[in-house]
Formats: structure tokens, sequence, C-alpha cells
């Protein structure tokens, strides 16, 4: 049965009401735990993004931690050598791509933007190797404007709970703003984030322990626990 645009929004308000309690106590992801230890600083959130790609929040996390330590502004990275930034950010993915990329980024950044990170998608999105997530959540997370940041965990999750019917992520972007109301845009991805890497896993997912389980057609789901 086709659920309607306002069922959609029903069940989707509902979802985020159910999660803000069943999360707590959970490792909250990498932009989070940045944003409480250091603030709302753009930059770092950017460069724990750009880490964090294809890379899990308990490598990630660290590996920022470690890079704070030693350069927190465009101009301190690019004081840093390649391979001081490299043996910082090791074991991340693809460390030694992500090790330009940063430098890269911090270029762009002090020549165009006068060192500041901009708070805009159009000047996210001109940073070397800033896609739409990243934006997305560097928007939402450091400036506080509604955005929707999807990931693996968003994508999938949505679709699961049958919100959307998509293939990919920006597809799903789409599809979420039409039904979600701006204020939970931001919280939206953190909720489904900390589920995802907890509950809702890609593989074989903790249905038995869902509290969404009940109001989950489980779409796409063919093993789990």
């Amino acid at each position: 049965m086709t659920m309607s645009s306002s069922e959609r929004t029903k069940r989707a308000i509902t979802v985020i009401q159910l999660l803000r309690k069943a999360v707590k106590g959970m490792q909250e992801p990498a932009a989070t735990v940045v944003i409480s230890e250091y603030g709302k600083d753009p930059f770092l959130i950017l460069v724990s993004c750009i880490l964090s790609l294809r890379t899990k929040d308990s490598v990630s996390l660290p590996a920022s931690q470690r890079l704070f330590t030693q350069a927190k502004t465009p101009q301190q990275l690019l004081q840093l050598p390649d391979s001081q930034i490299q043996q910082l950010i090791y074991p991340v993915g693809f460390y030694r791509n992500k090790t330009k990329t940063l430098k890269a980024i911090s270029h762009v950044l002090i020549t165009d933007f006068n060192g500041e990170v901009p708070a805009t998608l159009e000047g996210l999105l001109s940073l070397p190797g800033v896609g739409q997530k990243t934006a997305n959540l560097v928007l939402g997370e450091a400036f506080g404007i509604p955005a929707i940041c999807v990931d693996t965990h968003v994508h999938k999750i949505s679709n699961r709970l049958g919100l959307v019917t998509t293939t990919t992520p920006e597809e799903t972007e789409v599809e979420l703003k039409k039904i979600l109301p701006e204020e939970y845009w931001i919280e939206y991805n953190r909720l489904l984030v900390m589920w995802g890497q907890n509950i809702c896993v890609p593989v074989s997912p903790w249905c038995s322990r869902c509290v969404l389980s009940d109001i989950c057609p489980k779409k796409g789901v063919t093993r789990r626990r």
C-alpha cells in the first residue's frame, strides 16, 4: 500500500521522536563529537567530514583529533609536510589522497575565501573533494542552515522505512525534502547515523531490538536478527 505525502511526513516525524529517546547512550557521529570538543568551527567540521569519507567514525574521529593537535586553521595545515599529515591521519581510508585534498581545500579557502569556510552550498561545492553530502553536513552542523545530509545510513534506512523509494542518495535528499519539515533536516541525519551504526546496520539489521519495528515495512531487508 502506497502512503500519501502527509502519511510519510507523519511517519518521518514519529521516527524522529522515537529515535531521540532510543539513541541516548550511543556513540555520537564524528561531527557531533568535534563540535562538543572544539565548538562549531566550520574548518574543523569540514576536515573531520573529509576524513570520515568511506571510513568508520571509530577510525576517522581519532585521526581528526590527532591532526587538530597540530593544525586548526588552513594556514597551519598548509605548513605541515604531507608526510606528517599522513602519519597523523593514518589509517583513514585513502589517507594519502585525503592529505592532498585537505591541502587543496586549505589553499582555496585562503586564496578565494579569506581563510573562511563558505556558508553557502555553492561555495562549499566549489572546494576540492567536497560533494553534496559533505556540503550539507557542514551547512547544517557548522552554520545551522537547514540541509539534509544523506549518507549510506540515511539513504538505506529511509528506504527501509518506506519514507522514500529511491536508488541514490541524491534522489533520497530530494524526496526527503518533500516530506520532512525543515526544522528536522539537520537532526534527521544525526539520528539515523547513530541508528544505522548500532541497530539498523547495512547487513542483517537488529529488527528485534528496533523501536521502529512496528512502523517499519522493512523494505529491501532480506535477512534480519
